[in-house]
């Protein structure tokens, strides 16, 4: 199994912060998002690889952090999609399915949102995957349906597989959010394709509704803390909660 973290995007509703150093490499607790993430993935021993995609624009800022990062480091591999402005970028999805012609990828692929905080070890979740019969994603009860407007949310069945998933829904019928945590099949990313074809190349919620109506998705709820740093708010809760065992 091989392991993903997107980290293409441009941040500009956090501009002027991420105007000149990419959002994943925002620091929390004196540690860079990207790398709570990476040493989450260390614990997973299935995971043989970690690709970082990221764009021609912050691509060198990535080579410096990955030069002086102290963790290990020994399964990291960068990947430049070659988009430089907001206007060219391929979309997370179409990252997705740039790294996997580029690497030759055709086993499972653990994806990660290079902006996603989370506490909780990913064992259990990767156990999950591995007997549900499907591809798997992580789910975060956001508790309030103001706060499930802002995000993918899911409704499971009693197996817990996916039978519908909304993006920011007006009316929400679940607090189940989406996090970026996804376990894909490697039969399920043959996928891509279409449902870029299909127009699902941007948000990978578009992917996850467009996957989940063809094939069996299904959901695990974390236990521990997630964040989504999108704004200032989210990062400064983050940077005040967020405890990293």
């Amino acid at each position: 199994m091989k392991a993903l973290i997107l980290a293409a995007g441009y941040a500009t509703r956090m501009y002027p912060l991420t105007e000149n150093q990419p959002k994943p490499l925002l620091k929390v607790r004196d540690t860079s998002i990207i790398e709570h993430i990476i040493r989450q993935i260390n614990h997973i021993k299935e995971i043989e690889e970690i690709f970082v995609v990221t764009n021609a624009r912050f691509y060198d800022h990535f080579v410096h952090w990955l030069k002086e990062a102290q963790f290990d480091k020994t399964k990291v591999t960068l990947v430049n999609d070659q988009t430089l402005t907001k206007e060219d970028r391929l979309g997370a999805i179409g990252d997705i399915q740039f790294v996997l012609r580029e690497k030759n990828v055709s086993e499972d692929l653990l994806i990660l949102g290079g902006d996603n905080l989370f506490t909780e070890k990913l064992d259990l979740f990767i156990r999950t995957f591995n007997i549900c019969g499907g591809s798997l994603i992580a789910l975060n009860d956001v508790q309030k349906k103001e706060l499930a407007k802002l995000y993918g949310i899911v409704t499971l069945d009693q197996s817990k597989r996916i039978i519908k998933f909304t993006e920011k829904p007006a009316e929400p019928e679940s607090t189940l959010a989406s996090t970026l945590i996804y376990a894909l099949k490697k039969e399920h990313l043959l996928l891509l394709p279409e449902a870029i074809k299909a127009g699902a190349a941007d948000r990978t919620g578009d992917f996850i509704k467009y996957l989940s109506e063809r094939k069996p998705v299904y959901g695990h709820q974390l236990s521990g803390t997630w964040f989504d740093i999108g704004s200032f708010e989210q990062l400064k809760e983050a940077e005040k909660s967020f405890n990293f065992n």
